[in-house]
């Protein structure tokens, strides 16, 4: 593939890069573009801090922030700080665990489904971004990329 010609970027020139390293910077740069438009569109909390939210919501029950900080992908002193910016607006509240003191459980507040509700319409507005950024990929594509991507996840965890 021509990256050069593919990319339509006159300022860089990607040679004969190996596909992999290719790969790595394009998700890169995409997490840096898609980071920098969602903080623009969600404007009072950022991407990372929604994307804690999603990931709260995602777990069975209330999550530690080492579970939390497992499925995020990111350490426990990142996830710590993110908390305490969005337990500071009211969005969450993080409690000692009933068995273990040590550990702290993270709990979405009605302040921020509310939040979600006035200013994501429920999903609505993230499944239309979403629609958007995959349109013309079809679903087959979409299940090749996601299985690659799930592979180089366990990979990376392996080294």
């Amino acid at each position: 593939m021509d990256y050069d010609h593919e990319m339509n970027m006159n300022n860089v020139q990607f040679g004969d890069m190996p596909p992999q390293a290719f790969l790595l910077g394009l998700l890169s740069a995409f997490d840096n573009r898609y980071q920098a438009s969602a903080d623009a569109y969600l404007k009072e909390i950022t991407w990372k801090q929604f994307f804690l939210i999603i990931c709260t919501n995602l777990c069975k029950e209330p999550p530690t922030i080492k579970e939390l900080s497992e499925v995020m992908g990111s350490s426990h002193q990142n996830v710590k700080q993110i908390l305490l910016k969005l337990e500071k607006k009211g969005f969450v509240l993080m409690e000692p665990d009933e068995n273990d003191k040590r550990k702290q459980r993270i709990r979405v507040t009605g302040k921020c489904m509310d939040y979600l509700e006035k200013n994501d319409n429920n999903g609505e507005q993230s499944r239309y971004i979403i629609g958007r950024i995959f349109e013309g990929i079809d679903d087959k594509d979409l299940m090749v990329t996601i299985k690659t991507v799930m592979r180089m996840e366990r990979n990376l965890t392996e080294i």
